[in-house]
């Protein structure tokens, strides 16, 4: 089954009592048993739900995974990962990332004795000076947020296997439409699905992908014991949003495609990150491991006063001012206030964060109205 053919049909079944064809919403806490211990399958919502179960389902279908794991959100479904490490274990991850992952991270996680190393992680070399016998796991993002750094995820999962360490990728910048880590190697895959597979900022929803049992036993068992679980409604909303994902991303691409022309050529933008760019550091590695470049764009105007990126910010039309990222309507947002003010200043301008990097989730709107918005934006500056 072809990949977009699978957004719409894997794992997904009639409902048998009806044949309604959209999975129903079973807006339900508990489920009646004929005797203890004899049920249908299902005893309480935290443990299990159809609707649920039929998302889970998709997921591992689209990201050729053995099975998936859902959760409230996606950093409950990065918490769930981590909570299978123990105090005195090694997370190394990227020096660009998240600010919510760096978050969990540091000010969760590290005072229960699970120390984080963070590195240039598009740097092998790098990377492997950083791994220590202690070194659980490995905690991929590509593209990173925001400076759309590109990660070889085959090289960094074969370095990993080959030293007995688990990886996991951030896949929610690309989607399972763009990149399937699992086929390259990684043991895990996460989504915040409340971006690009909702795609419709209108839910908020975190889920895992297994590559083998043995973890995905592990995670549903973490899942029914700390009860982080997403509501039949939010999973609904999911399942009701993978089924255009193909068309979404595919049209954010090759928009995105024309705004970094667009900020290219103007004479008021400095630099400008996008892997789809030639000269991209890693352009040759997104172009192997990708199918298109995704949606989102970073730059720096040539005038990197702060209060000049915050004209462009304040003055857009169409672009909305807000955090998240992958819905239908395209969004700006300012990195260093909003996505990742929780990472202190210095190792944000030491990653190359500036003050004034715009963050860009290119939508599916016309692209001769979104290049308009910018040039009208960008002339305040």
């Amino acid at each position: 089954m072809k990949f977009n053919t699978k957004v719409i049909h894997a794992g997904i079944e009639p409902d048998p009592s009806s044949g309604a064809i959209m999975t129903p919403i079973y807006q339900t806490s508990t489920y009646v048993q004929e005797g203890p211990g004899q049920h249908k399958g299902y005893e309480y919502a935290r443990t299990g739900n159809p609707t649920r179960r039929v998302l889970e389902q998709n997921l591992a279908a689209l990201e050729n995974g053995h099975d998936g794991i859902c959760f409230g959100s996606g950093l409950a479904a990065m918490d769930a990962i981590l909570k299978l490490l123990k105090a005195g274990d090694e997370v190394v991850a990227s020096n660009d990332l998240y600010g919510g992952s760096y978050r969990l991270l540091r000010r969760i996680f590290e005072p229960f004795g699970l120390a984080s190393r963070f590195v240039p992680m598009h740097d092998l070399r790098a990377l492997e000076a950083a791994l220590t016998p202690a070194t659980r796991l490995i905690w991929i993002e590509t593209p990173t947020n925001p400076l759309l750094q590109i990660v070889d995820i085959r090289a960094v999962c074969d370095l990993a296997r080959s030293k007995g360490i688990m990886t996991c990728v951030d896949n929610t910048f690309a989607s399972p439409y763009l990149q399937t880590p699992l086929d390259l190697g990684a043991d895990l895959v996460m989504h915040s699905a409340t971006k690009y597979l909702g795609g419709h900022s209108d839910l908020v929803l975190g889920a895992v992908v297994a590559r083998h049992s043995e973890l995905s036993e592990r995670l549903h068992f973490v899942q029914n014991a700390s009860g982080a679980v997403p509501g039949p409604m939010d999973c609904f909303l999911v399942l009701r949003g993978i089924k255009t994902l193909h068309l979404r991303v595919q049209r954010a691409c090759d928009n995105a495609r024309a705004v970094v022309q667009f900020l290219r050529d103007h004479p008021k933008v400095g630099r400008v990150l996008h892997p789809g760019l030639s000269d991209h550091p890693q352009h040759e590695v997104a172009a192997r491991q990708m199918r298109d470049f995704g949606g989102m764009v970073s730059f720096d105007l040539k005038d990197d006063r702060p209060d000049q990126a915050w004209k462009v910010l304040s003055g857009t039309r169409l672009f909305s001012l807000a955090e998240s990222l992958g819905g239908v309507e395209s969004l700006i947002g300012h990195p260093a206030s909003m996505t990742h003010a929780s990472i202190p200043r210095e190792e944000r301008i030491a990653n190359g964060l500036t003050d004034s990097l715009i963050r860009l989730s290119v939508g599916v709107e016309d692209a001769g109205d979104l290049l308009e918005d910018l040039d009208q934006a960008l002339a305040r500056v």
